[in-house]
């Protein structure tokens, strides 16, 4: 082991790479991911709620993506969110009932559904938006700027990384 610290990523095991389960900074990692995670469930059931009492916290990620890049195939948004098409269609269902979102056939193949917020929907999640950033903006008012953006640009590396 170099005196350094620096053993080319071998640690105290013999002939073999670490695995980051030993090291301190993957388990102060995990364990932060894991409270901002379950924070986040949390706030999305709430943000859902706020945008339609009867809106499951699942589809409030819908609404943002739609929010987001506008217009989609369900079959395009069922994979952004990780979920079959039965599920995607009976959330869809929901969100059109609820006046949130309209489907209607895909002039490029009519076999598909084109998806997007209705007026209504486009108003409330806006507004449910700008009130998070609001209580971002709160909450990491004493930060720098530059430290808020150097944290977004972490997460999406994340996010990045996740997806391989």
């Amino acid at each position: 082991m170099h005196e350094d610290g620096n053993d080319g990523g071998h640690g105290d095991r013999p002939g073999g790479p670490r695995t980051g389960l030993d090291q301190p900074e993957f388990l102060a990692l995990e364990r932060e991911l894991t409270v901002l995670l379950r924070r986040a469930r949390a706030n999305q059931g709430e943000m859902a709620r706020e945008v339609h009492p009867d809106l499951e916290s699942a589809a409030y990620g819908l609404l943002v993506r739609l929010e987001e890049s506008g217009q989609q195939r369900a079959t395009e948004l069922a994979a952004y969110i990780g979920v079959g098409k039965a599920t995607m269609s009976r959330q869809l269902r929901a969100l059109e009932t609820l006046g949130l979102v309209t489907r209607a056939p895909d002039p490029a193949d009519g076999r598909a559904w084109l998806v997007e917020l209705t007026a209504e929907g486009r108003s409330r999640v806006g507004r449910v938006r700008n009130a998070r950033r609001a209580r971002y903006a709160g909450r990491l008012a004493d930060w720098n700027p530059r430290e808020v953006s150097e944290l977004a640009r972490l997460l999406h590396e994340l996010n990045r990384g996740m997806e391989r």
